[in-house]
């Protein structure tokens, strides 16, 4: 079964059981056919996605809900799309069916086909009574009870969603009995894509009324479920007569017998298990109690060998602490002469230092008046050295001074004979 969509327009849905959000969606199918032209040049292709492209841009403001490529073959591409409303159907075979695509890079146009697609079951198939329905790619957590936590299907809501066409007889979940695999050889766990966990469902009315009413209301539908935050998806079930017999009381005798040979089975089993695993555990018990004798015997050891081996470890201890007391005693000898040593030692580099300061002191008072000698000298040095540079510096002014007046006396003249100048030049003209 395909995956659950999402669904944005529910004004289509038609109830089947809201207290646990369950309603029929209509299926709003169509196939759409693209002729393909030979292609002349080798290496040339036509890509599917472009043709995708093409026809989602045909419909124009409408957007299909869904768009998938069903076949593509070197003469056509098929593809199968879906669109949100049964009311819609129409506009969108109006855009595509008979129109043509037109393709970058190819001179040939493409003539698209499109119809609605239209399956609808044959519930007359042959077989006993007909009076039961074969449900397929049910979601499982969709049919799970609320408040059992858990997302396995249940049965009592499956006859309460399904006993709104009429009085259901039986039903039968064939995933929740954990033998039927076994009888059957079949799975009934089985993934859709997209990760939801689908099952399969048999439901029984009690009247072929209730199974006329209930192959006629999901004839051409979706199921579709609304949480309680108002947000719906939709998936496709299969949905078909069963002609198999499945719920007949022959069918399901059949059954119990099979499942009372399978419970005898797995009970022998069991019994079989419980006797190997009594003995499997009497014989670790005689092992375990071996291990502990051999445990026990070589722990006498290990203790007899540790007691052992402590008493030496006291006896190099004791001789040990003798040796260590020899050699403390025989250092606090040699520390002591040291000292001794030491303390005349002292002594005597104490007279030395003290020699040693009387003639450093004499040494300083000699240095300190030569010292005080050679500075008056430098003061007298600096003091004449002082007088001879202001001497320098006024005779240098006075020389300033007296090439300044010259300047000024050269600038007079120089001015006195530019006027003259003048004067000659303007009584010549």
């Amino acid at each position: 079964m395909a995956a659950a969509t999402i669904v944005h327009d529910t004004s289509e849905a038609v109830e089947l059981c809201p207290p646990h959000g369950l309603y029929l969606k209509p299926i709003t199918k169509m196939t759409i056919s693209v002729a393909l032209p030979q292609l002349k040049q080798p290496g040339k292709s036509i890509s599917n996605w472009e043709v995708m492209e093409r026809l989602k841009g045909m419909v124009h403001s409408h957007q299909f809900s869904t768009l998938r490529i069903a076949k593509s073959t070197m003469d056509f591409i098929r593809f199968e799309g879906e669109v949100e409303n049964k009311s819609l159907v129409k506009s969108f075979l109006a855009c595509l069916d008979g129109k043509t695509i037109k393709l970058s890079g190819f001179s040939d146009i493409l003539k698209v086909r499109a119809a609605e697609d239209a399956k609808d079951m044959n519930e007359t198939l042959p077989g006993e009574r007909p009076d039961t329905i074969h449900l397929e790619g049910l979601p499982c957590k969709w049919f799970a009870l609320k408040e059992s936590g858990s997302e396995k299907p249940s049965e009592e809501v499956l006859v309460r969603v399904f006993e709104k066409f009429g009085e259901v007889r039986n039903v039968d979940i064939p995933m929740l009995d954990p033998y039927r695999e076994e009888m059957t050889g079949r799975n009934f766990h089985t993934f859709s894509f997209g990760g939801h966990l689908n099952f399969e469902a048999y439901v029984q009315y009690r009247e072929y009324a209730g199974f006329i009413k209930a192959m006629s209301a999901l004839r051409g539908m979706k199921l579709m479920f609304k949480g309680e935050d108002g947000k719906a998806v939709a998936c496709n079930i299969k949905v078909s007569f069963d002609s198999t017999k499945h719920l007949s009381d022959a069918s399901i005798k059949k059954r119990q017998l099979e499942r009372q040979k399978l419970q005898e089975l797995e009970q022998q089993r069991e019994e079989q298990k419980r006797r190997e695993k009594e003995a499997e555990e009497k014989q670790r018990a005689e092992e375990r109690k071996q291990k502990e004798l051999e445990e026990l015997e070589r722990e006498r050891k290990r203790e007899e060998k540790l007691r052992k081996r402590e008493q030496r470890q006291r006896d190099r201890a004791l001789r040990r602490s003798q040796k260590k007391l020899e050699r403390l005693q025989a250092e606090e000898q040699r520390k002591l002469q040291d000292k001794i040593r030491s303390e005349e030692r002292k002594l005597l580099l104490a007279q030395r230092n003290l020699q040693s300061i009387r003639l450093i002191a004499e040494l300083l008072s000699r240095a300190k008046a030569v010292k005080l000698q050679e500075a008056e000298r430098q003061d007298e040095r600096r003091r004449l050295q002082a007088q001879e540079e202001r001497r320098r510096l006024q005779e240098a002014e006075l020389r300033r001074v007296e090439e300044e007046k010259e300047r000024a006396l050269g600038l007079q003249r120089k001015e006195r004979a530019l006027r003259e100048r003048l004067l000659s030049i303007l009584l010549s003209r």
